[in-house]
């Protein structure tokens, strides 16, 4: 009796772990896909993910050929007479305001890198987490009258969008993580001096903060272009009335 007992209790433990097993195996199929482990889901997401870039990259470079020609062209008619010439000269300085130029000059060069992983106490801290001192540092450099800043690689702009996403920080709709490296072309003493007084931003980063700190001037920074483009569906140039 007792053998019989054992036996029913092994087949009711069987036929409770293969359900187990059913609804798992259901769950991962509806998952990832029937037949398609997560190893090779990975693998195949990051292949996918490599050609993407690469017809990324592959298009950005057909556009920056593209307007290269456009600004030979340009410059080529623009040396035909002085007032094509003229219009040509305003026109690039117009594209280096609005950051549709790449740029390069002297200036400081910023980077904010997240504590070690010794000093750090509690939850993990993360620049991430206090990106509003990007944008401080970003204001007190436009108010020290840098002429070009990028955050990243990503050109700040008048329509720079600097959002949270996560574990990382969106600047432009790109992703962006620690460290954050902050360009700025300009006046590298003015630059520097407007960040680093007592009181100043970076002054209360190395006096209460653990994040790593570097800043430097550099004779030739490499800031590029703003890439999104902007398009006006509400503003319109005024019109004098009296015309």
């Amino acid at each position: 009796m007792k053998k019989v007992e054992g036996r029913v209790a092994i087949a009711l433990v069987c036929v409770f772990l293969g359900v187990i097993l059913a609804i798992q195996f259901k769950t991962v199929s509806q998952t990832i896909g029937t037949g398609v482990l997560p190893t090779q889901k990975s693998q195949q997401l990051a292949i996918e993910l490599k050609k993407i870039q690469e017809e990324r990259d592959g298009l950005r470079k057909e556009i920056d050929d593209i307007e290269e020609k456009i600004s030979q062209y340009e410059k080529g008619e623009s040396e035909k007479n002085v007032y094509t010439e003229n219009l040509y000269k305003d026109l690039e300085k117009y594209r280096m305001f609005a950051g549709y130029a790449d740029l390069k000059g002297p200036g400081v060069v910023l980077e904010i890198n997240d504590p070690p992983m010794d000093v750090q106490l509690g939850e993990e801290s993360s620049i991430i987490d206090d990106y509003d001192i990007i944008l401080q540092i970003i204001s007190v450099l436009n108010a020290s009258e840098a002429e070009a800043i990028s955050i990243n690689d990503q050109r700040y702009t008048a329509y720079t969008e600097v959002v949270r996403a996560g574990n990382h920080i969106e600047v432009n709709g790109v992703s962006v993580g620690a460290p954050i490296v902050i360009k700025a072309i300009g006046d590298p003493s003015l630059l520097e001096s407007s960040l680093i007084f007592k009181g100043g931003i970076l002054w209360y980063l190395e006096n209460y903060s653990d994040y790593i700190v570097q800043l430097k001037q550099e004779k030739n920074i490499e800031i590029p272009k703003y890439r999104k483009t902007q398009e006006f569906t509400y503003a319109k140039p005024k019109v004098d009335s009296a015309n």
